[in-house]
């Protein structure tokens, strides 16, 4: 995979949000990401993004979680979550997009509290599969 399209998909996993039900709840969110793929000649540095999640983005799994390479660049996005579950404080899904290519995901995310959560999410896309191991945690509300 090139290191391009690593870093694409790094950076959309930031935009995770859990929905419906979800522990988490509004405000923003300071998000690490820490890429793992096989065969990769050098480990991906962590990636930090912060991000305002709304309550209207808590109300449906499909509008927050991570999608397929170049989401978010304006790319066809028909990205379908299923199995999305949750069990006391952890939070699963399942996730398939066929264009702008295929990809399959899983992720889990587990709370300690309404304002942190740590996960993985492990994607299968024709460039090979990887996983990327995910932290977050609620700094303050979002300021608009």
């Amino acid at each position: 995979m090139k290191a391009t399209s690593v870093v694409v998909v790094a950076m959309l996993v930031g935009g995770t949000a859990l929905a419906a039900q979800s522990p988490m709840r509004p405000g923003r969110w300071d998000i690490t990401m820490q890429m793992q793929m096989p065969n990769m000649p050098v480990q991906m540095p962590e990636t930090k993004t912060s991000q305002c999640i709304t309550a209207e983005q808590l109300k449906d799994p499909a509008n927050g979680l991570p999608r397929g390479p170049q989401a978010g660049r304006g790319a066809n996005q028909d990205c379908k979550v299923s199995d999305y579950k949750v069990s006391g404080n952890t939070v699963t899904w399942k996730m398939a997009c066929s264009t702008p290519q295929p990809m399959t995901s899983t992720g889990e995310m587990t709370f300690t509290d309404d304002s942190s959560y740590a996960g993985t999410m492990k994607m299968n896309m024709p460039q090979g599969d990887m996983s990327m191991k995910l932290t977050g945690k609620r700094v303050g509300d979002c300021v608009q």
